[in-house]
């Protein structure tokens, strides 16, 4: 399970050094795709394939499940970590994220998120009010 906030800093190559929390779990391979909220989703190459399988149930006639698949699976870049950990973002989800050097990267579960750090600041002030009213209904 992922989980944590970090804020490395992509380099002048668009490389990401991953937390070395997150690292064993993603040495053999990970998959970046585009996420909600103009976040990017970073997946370990198993929960990716799990993710695949699920979206392959849905009904082709369901246009939702279409769009949100393209989506989904066109953004989608498989990488393996360097022997320091990093890992390249592609170009056309750096832009899809807004990222520049600083980013947040966050733990949420079953996979990370990279975020741009000023997004992520102002969508978890817009949440926490939210969350902080959350009972149990």
């Amino acid at each position: 399970m992922f989980l944590g906030t970090y804020t490395p800093r992509l380099d002048e190559k668009g490389r990401l050094i991953l937390p070395a929390k997150y690292r064993d779990e993603l040495s053999y391979g990970l998959v970046l795709t585009r996420g909600q909220e103009r976040c990017i989703y970073v997946f370990s190459q198993r929960e990716f394939e799990k993710q695949h399988e699920q979206l392959a149930q849905a009904s082709l006639t369901s246009r939702r499940a279409r769009d949100y698949s393209r989506v989904f699976l066109s953004g989608a870049s498989d990488e393996v970590p360097d022997k320091q950990g990093r890992v390249t973002i592609p170009q056309v989800l750096r832009t899809y994220g807004g990222l520049d050097r600083e980013v947040t990267v966050i733990g949420a579960g079953n996979r990370i998120e990279i975020w741009d750090t000023t997004a992520w600041q102002q969508y978890l002030d817009e949440q926490e009010e939210v969350f902080s009213d959350t009972d149990e209904d």
